[in-house]
């Protein structure tokens, strides 16, 4: 099941959500479990044993860290981290990387092993860290072991943030499992950020990704330069809103439930370098691999050499957490290289330079970077990324105009929807225009901006329940990873 879908929408959502509001306090925990765990069943049935076993396993472990520390059980204590740590780093492993290293090997040595063909569980990477770090923060002390299994299970098997993120620390959440309030406010607040999130994805991703998926099949006699950047631009702007629009949809039903989950993105394509590009890029995962991987390691305490090695292992991992595939390892690996020369020169080039020129730069880097990621067969990638730069390809083909003129709309509404561009817009209306009015004139004009409100979300809302109704192309890309 996903959020974008009738199921959801139509009845899992709001049954749900009703039973919950009208649920005893004590109780809601319980039943956003049982209510997450048929979320999930819903998809794929026979995985959530490996999702409850994780729960179980980390459950115990962090109970057994907690009493290791309790009785200066040092040995224990470390004990009980690393088999945590191993534990959940061999279960994501055995389901997301076996055929892929069964399937390496074949190619490399000329073996013939046979793939296992396990399907990979949704959501596994990000439950997954989710469970890891509840462990190593309570080896820290930085949380209390949770004692009551339903409560933890609650917020490992959580359905808003299960499949796609953002990835909640439990410190995050950690008082908000014990005792959370539920105002109108916050439901109306919640409810409107994720029609946002919705808003992205059926109406910008969705309809932006037809291209990419056009041209992305395009015979190579086919291609061109144009099309080519056509292509790469509009799967630059599907990953971002279909991706962002969930992790928006997540947070406005986690505040509708009482919950403030993290955000994991500040508009990114904003960006002047790409270091600032991957502190507004699911943020969340940065900073876990920045807490749990990189400082630990030494990170930029030890000297350049130890640095250098720690960025490597940090983005090779990143590389790998999105896909079982070179591709991404290749992908890790180019921003580990791009954001190195970052750090050794190229940034104080940047800061040089006129704004618009960072800008450019990091926008190239990012929508070739894109490429990588999307590309993952080697053969296509290479023909793809030689279209890019005009290798053996005309620069425009007939095609390309009738692609161009078609979808310009689109790309100026995607290029605004991706800034803060709308929310300065607004902001300034309201300091320029809402401040001067007072007495009986501003409570009509609050009143007219609340109603004009409503209707653009039920706009919105109205426009992506027809649209998810009357079309069959509704990818998740994040579903993969």
């Amino acid at each position: 099941m996903v959020f974008s879908s009738i199921l959801f929408l139509c009845v899992f959502m709001p049954v749900v959500f009703c039973l919950y509001y009208i649920c005893p306090g004590r109780l809601r925990n319980f039943f956003l479990l049982v209510a997450s765990l048929l979320f999930y069943a819903w998809g794929e049935p026979k995985y959530i044993c490996i999702m409850l076993f994780s729960t179980a396993f980390n459950y115990i472990d962090g109970i057994l860290i907690e009493y290791s520390k309790k009785h200066d059980k040092e040995f224990m204590k470390k004990a009980m981290l690393v088999l945590s740590v191993i534990g959940n780093v061999a279960i994501l492993c055995f389901f997301k990387y076996t055929d892929f290293i069964i399937k390496s090997l074949n190619d490399l040595w000329g073996t013939h092993f046979s793939l296992l063909g396990i399907a990979l569980p949704i959501g596994i990477s990000f439950y997954t860290f989710q469970a890891m770090s509840y462990t190593i923060d309570v080896y820290r002390g930085r949380v209390s072991a949770q004692h009551n299994f339903f409560d933890f299970a609650m917020y490992v098997c959580m359905f808003p943030q299960l499949i796609a993120g953002p990835i909640v620390r439990y410190e995050q959440v950690e008082g908000q499992i014990k005792e959370r309030k539920i105002t109108s406010g916050n439901v109306a607040l919640g409810l409107q950020r994720f029609i946002i999130g919705l808003g992205k994805k059926v109406l910008l991703a969705n309809q932006i990704g037809s291209l990419w998926d056009k041209i992305y099949t395009m015979d190579v006699s086919e291609i061109s330069v144009l099309s080519a950047w056509l292509g790469a631009f509009a799967y630059t702007f599907q990953i971002y809103f279909d991706f962002s629009g969930y992790s928006d949809m997540a947070i406005g039903m986690g505040q509708m439930l009482g919950f403030k989950f993290p955000e994991n993105f500040n508009y990114p394509y904003m960006s002047k370098s790409i270091t600032e590009f991957w502190r507004r890029w699911h943020i969340t995962l940065g900073q876990w691999f920045k807490e749990y991987v990189y400082i630990p390691l030494g990170g930029n305490r030890k000297g350049l050499e130890v640095q250098i090695v720690n960025l490597f292992i940090v983005w090779s991992l990143t590389g790998l957490w999105h896909g079982a595939g070179w591709n991404f390892l290749i992908w890790g690996l180019y921003y580990f290289v791009i954001l190195l020369m970052e750090k050794l020169f190229l940034h104080k080039l940047l800061d040089k330079l006129p704004g618009i020129f960072s800008h450019i730069y990091s926008i190239f880097i990012i929508v070739v970077g894109w490429v990588i990621f999307a590309c993952d067969n080697f053969d296509k990638l290479g023909i793809y990324i030689k279209a890019l730069f005009g290798m053996g390809v005309s620069v425009v083909k007939g095609t390309d105009i009738y692609l161009c003129y078609t979808n310009a709309i689109l790309f100026i509404i995607l290029i605004f929807a991706s800034t803060n561009f709308p929310v300065k817009v607004i902001s300034f209306v309201k300091k320029k225009f809402m401040l001067k009015l007072k007495g009986f004139m501003l409570a009509f004009c609050k009143n007219i901006g609340f109603w004009c409100c409503a209707v653009f979300y039920l706009i919105i809302l109205a426009l992506s329940i027809a649209l998810i109704i009357g079309e069959t192309y509704n990818p998740f890309l994040y579903f993969r990873f």
